[in-house]
């Protein structure tokens, strides 16, 4: 798994995904942050975090897009099913390589948070029950990205879909409301991931959500080892 990881850290490097995704996310954060905070004078990071939700549902798939489809393009996919190296670590490998993309990008928070200390004081552990929803969040969302590119070779309709699929996780909540059959609207709710993040933006830890979010991205990538072992023995 080692080696895995390191390999595609160096991917995102020496390709432009890395650069761009930092880019693209410093960019869109930092303009709300200056807008909700710097300008309006607010310590509250909160309306930041909610930016990153929605954000992450774009740029997510752009980390996730290459990791398994380019594999199967160049039919190197071949190698990494017969090499001393068992499914589930390769798929752990490419899965915390980018998920250490995202905690370097959603890192900027605390860069933040130190900004609006020199000028008021800030709620730091909200600061840091924000992150780990953030950081749930974004685990759950690279898995299922990560269990998409390993459903095609092609990296725009991995990337395409990916989204699709987390905006269809996002419009839970929509659906919900609109819903009359009050069990059904019960676990659509239930099933929400922005339901569930929101909680931590309002300084509300629940172990539960947490789970939510472990079990989710534990989940997608049991669905990838899947459809590798799939593979490996058709």
């Amino acid at each position: 798994m080692g080696a895995i990881y390191r390999r595609e850290i160096g991917a995102f490097f020496t390709s432009s995904i890395a650069y761009v995704f930092l880019a693209v996310f410093y960019l869109i954060t930092g303009f709300f942050f200056t807008m909700d905070n710097l300008a309006a004078g607010s310590t509250s990071l909160a309306s930041v975090f909610s930016t990153m939700f929605v954000i992450s549902i774009f740029l997510i798939p752009i980390l996730t897009m290459r990791l398994f489809s380019e594999e199967k393009k160049q039919r190197t996919d071949q190698g990494l099913l017969t090499a001393p190296v068992s499914l589930t670590g390769i798929v752990l490998g490419k899965y915390f390589a980018a998920l250490t993309m995202f905690l370097i990008a959603t890192a900027i928070v605390f860069i933040f948070g130190v900004i609006l200390s020199l000028f008021g004081t800030v709620a730091w552990m909200t600061l840091l029950s924000n992150f780990l929803a953030i950081v749930l969040v974004g685990a759950a969302f690279i898995a299922v990205g990560l269990f998409i590119s390993s459903l095609t070779e092609n990296q725009i309709a991995a990337a395409v879909a990916s989204m699709v699929v987390l905006l269809m996780f996002f419009l839970v909540d929509t659906l919900a409301a609109r819903v009359s059959m009050s069990w059904l609207q019960s676990l659509l709710y239930d099933l929400s991931f922005y339901t569930r993040y929101y909680e931590f933006t309002c300084g509300i830890f629940n172990l539960s959500s947490v789970l939510f979010f472990i079990s989710a991205a534990v989940l997608f990538n049991f669905f990838t080892v899947r459809v590798f072992e799939k593979r490996r023995w058709s």
